[in-house]
């Protein structure tokens, strides 16, 4: 069958029609993927074009270094990388003490902050949270202890370390006295420490006799330290752990949490949680959980 000129033509300027709308389609798509919710960002972080997050790499497997290089390493630094480049910008971490999280975000020092923080009814006060994950405090202790320590109901009487960076130390004194003192055992002696690498460093000592720690770390130091610690019982309960942003930021707020429940669709945060071992920590992303 032959064609005339003008059907030819017709079909030549159809086909370069279909192909720039194609090209259009590309672009658009390349703009969301690039960051969908660009727009919606704080004009002086669009200028800067980087989310600055605070860090405290003392905590593995959720944020640490190597050893070797410093390199930053763990769940939230990839999980920060991520919503950076949902958002379109780059990322910046800054080393901040835990007790400079809520001023450094009152400066505008940082955006946002990723420290394994506990949402909290108190902490509302000050700070919005975007809750990303389930944790719970874990008593612990070592092998070498566990013939005395056998489980949970042997922690009364013990003294217990805990970091004083925490409400834990508030939550294992109700405890006992829920658990100890109302059955006419002795209370737990509890002992503010400096975080849990202090912790673990006086549970070696012998200044303590249980630690502890958030259940979502311990798997990982049970493999560095091989027959070392022995969790007791299950976590004590369990707890919403956030990203503080500042309650005059709700623009940066709700930005966060639409990239957050985007990696969560588009199943990134499940596999960064998979390449931890902490798959039994996932959540639905969601604003101010903490009771």
């Amino acid at each position: 069958m032959k064609l005339n000129q003008n059907t030819i033509a017709s079909r030549h300027l159809l086909s370069k029609a279909v192909f720039g709308l194609n090209l259009i389609l590309l672009a658009v798509a390349a703009v969301s993927a690039v960051g969908v919710h660009a727009a919606d960002l704080p004009e002086r972080i669009k200028k800067a074009g980087k989310l600055v997050i605070a860090t405290q790499a003392n905590y593995p497997p959720i944020a640490y270094k190597n050893p070797e290089t410093g390199e930053l390493l763990g769940l939230d630094i990839e999980l920060g990388a991520a919503i950076a480049k949902e958002l379109g910008l780059k990322v910046e971490y800054q080393e901040t003490s835990f007790a400079q999280v809520f001023s450094s975000l009152a400066t505008g020092r940082v955006d946002i902050a990723m420290v394994a923080i506990s949402d909290t009814p108190e902490r509302q006060k000050v700070a919005d949270f975007i809750d990303y994950m389930k944790t719970g405090p874990q008593f612990f202790t070592l092998q070498t202890n566990a013939a005395k320590i056998k489980s949970i109901a042997d922690v009364c009487g013990t003294k217990v370390g805990a970091s004083r960076n925490t409400n834990w130390p508030t939550q294992i004194a109700a405890w006992s006295n829920d658990n100890c003192v109302a059955k006419g055992k002795p209370a737990i002696t509890v002992l503010g420490t400096e975080g849990s690498v202090d912790a673990r460093t006086q549970l070696k000592t012998g200044r303590i006799d249980v630690a502890v720690q958030g259940n979502e770390t311990l798997p990982y130091f049970q493999t560095m330290e091989a027959n070392t610690y022995v969790l007791l019982g299950k976590p004590l309960f369990e707890q919403e752990t956030g990203i503080p942003v500042s309650k005059t930021e709700p623009v940066l707020r709700a930005a966060v949490l639409g990239a957050l429940q985007t990696l969560q669709r588009n199943g990134t945060y499940d596999k960064l949680l998979a390449k931890y071992k902490l798959q039994s920590s996932s959540m639905p992303a969601a604003l101010n959980q903490g009771k």
